[in-house]
């Protein structure tokens, strides 16, 4: 099982987009995944309408029990092998700005429950959909996963807010999670003809090295329009939607093959049979 914090320190990025869009590549390539929704927005829930949860987020973290988490996670309506820990508004009332230890190992303690409820652990992708604050909720969500990635957009703001997450995911490991690993910097809503996208983009590789991902992702209307009728982003359809499609394909073969081991990221450019097993899936 890989568990993957998906986070920024800026609002509006598009964290949940690439949380659904991994979701959807994983449900096309047959990777059976929990999406666990601990933005107090709830914009992955709202997309992958799980079936008549009885409890959320906000009742598992107040109490990682067996009866929560069979009562929280459910089925998404986008078919077999997505299922969702459905976000709550109430989230929020937990999202301490200085938590106490217990309060930070509540999801660990979630998953590590979850995982002793079956002989055989059924999901291979967990991903943790983070809110853009330096929260509880965050910062659970880090001492959770395994590996973290990092999602910006080529703007000024947004490259800061993406340093201020790095920073952050370092101070986990270094306090509360010693397993923890930055898994990349995936760079979303690109533009390829914007020099000033251009510009962010090298400013990214020049901090982070090799941790940025070789793929990054186009904005497209696609996505938007997808996301609105509640569809993964790999059946809408459009030649839009399929670029993207693509490049999650891509994203999620990386993400795969990175997690595998535990030494740090390092990210070079696709070679010949990646790019054919992203084309094919």
């Amino acid at each position: 099982m890989h568990t993957v914090s998906v986070l920024s320190l800026k609002g509006g990025v598009g964290k949940t987009t690439v949380v659904l869009g991994l979701a959807s590549a994983a449900l096309r390539r047959g990777v059976r995944t929990l999406v666990i929704d601990l933005d107090p927005q709830c914009n992955a829930t709202s997309t992958l309408e799980p079936e008549d949860p009885k409890a959320s987020i906000y009742d598992v973290l107040k109490d990682p029990s067996e009866e929560n988490l069979e009562q929280a996670i459910r089925p998404s309506r986008w078919g077999d092998g997505i299922d969702v820990l459905s976000g709550s508004e109430d989230a929020e009332l937990l999202n301490h700005p200085d938590p106490n230890e217990s309060r930070l190992h509540r999801l660990k303690a979630a998953l590590r429950t979850l995982r002793d409820m079956y002989d055989e652990f059924p999901y291979q992708l967990v991903l943790l959909d983070c809110p853009p604050s330096l929260g509880q909720l965050t910062r659970s969500a880090l001492v959770a996963a395994d590996r973290a990635l990092l999602v910006t957009e080529p703007t000024m703001f947004a490259v800061a807010g993406v340093q201020r997450a790095f920073e952050a995911v370092q101070n986990e490991r270094e306090n509360n999670n010693t397993d923890l690993q930055p898994l990349g910097v995936v760079v979303n809503r690109v533009r390829p003809r914007s020099h000033e996208h251009q510009f962010r983009i090298e400013e990214l590789r020049d901090i982070f090295g090799p941790l940025v991902m070789p793929v990054a992702l186009p904005d497209r209307l696609a996505v938007q329009q997808a996301q609105g009728a509640c569809m993964p982003i790999h059946e809408w359809g459009t030649p839009g939607a399929r670029e993207v499609a693509l490049a999650f394909n891509l994203l999620l073969a990386r993400i795969q093959r990175i997690s595998r081991s535990r030494r740090r990221a390092v990210h070079h450019d696709f070679d010949d049979d990646e790019i054919q097993e992203a084309v094919d899936a």
